[in-house]
């Protein structure tokens, strides 16, 4: 009795210890497979979070950029502001006079001189009293640092009568003639140029005799600084 009572003990101590060794491995099995789904979220987690970081930083940096933007347009817009008050207060006395206005024209400044006070009638030479209003204004604007002029030259619709003369070239010759006497007003020549606008711009429809008279001008403009125009670097950047 006694071998097969130690047979059977020892079967089941066998059974036993293929059972532990069993539960002992799905344990195992179980606590791994449950570790690496807590791995697995807490890597998902970690990844949404980086990317919701990363989108806030991309945010931030999109608003920092606007403020900035902001930031250059309004100081761009109070230096205009304070150009145009000067260019006004500068050119007071000839304003009063009537030799001259000045206008912001398609968002530029605009000196504007009446034609008819700068030239005789069809002639593009210019007059004694038109001689001595430019030389005033070269004077004047040839001091402002760093600032660029377009000469620009206007007509009615009349036809100039002149064969082969048309408000075209009527335009471009009166713009030449003042750009030259600026040149020579003391002007520097990489500072200005000209440009013939005939009867294409009207500043007032061309149905009386005083709105014929206002569009028949010359136009000196200030080229506008853009070197300081939000989004400028990106569309530099574009046209390379």
């Amino acid at each position: 009795m006694q071998p097969h009572s130690e047979n059977k003990l020892g079967g089941i101590m066998r059974t036993t210890l293929g059972f532990l060794v069993v539960t002992f491995i799905t344990f195992s099995f179980l606590q791994n497979c449950v570790t690496q789904a807590k791995y697995d979220a807490l890597q998902a987690l970690y990844d949404q979070k980086s990317k919701d970081l990363s989108s806030l930083e991309n945010d931030k940096s999109s608003l920092q950029r606007s403020v900035d933007d902001m930031k250059r347009i309004q100081e761009e817009s109070e230096k205009r502001i304070a150009d145009y008050r000067n260019l006004l207060a500068s050119f007071k006395s000839m304003i009063d006079s009537g030799k001259l206005k000045i206008r912001i024209v398609d968002g530029r400044m605009v000196v504007i001189l009446s034609s008819d006070i700068l030239f005789p009638p069809g002639s593009s030479t210019l007059s004694s009293k038109g001689i001595d209003a430019i030389k005033e204004v070269t004077g004047i604007l040839s001091s402002l640092p760093g600032r660029r002029f377009q000469v620009e030259g206007h007509t009615d619709d009349v036809p100039t009568g002149i064969k082969g003369f048309s408000n075209w070239e009527l335009a471009s010759a009166r713009a030449l003639t003042v750009l030259h006497t600026m040149v020579k007003s003391g002007m520097p020549e990489d500072r200005i140029s000209a440009a013939s606008m005939g009867s294409s711009r009207p500043s007032v429809p061309n149905d009386s005799v005083e709105n014929r008279t206002a569009n028949r001008r010359i136009e000196i403009v200030i080229v506008p600084d853009l070197t300081n125009l939000p989004g400028i670097e990106e569309i530099r950047k574009l046209s390379e």
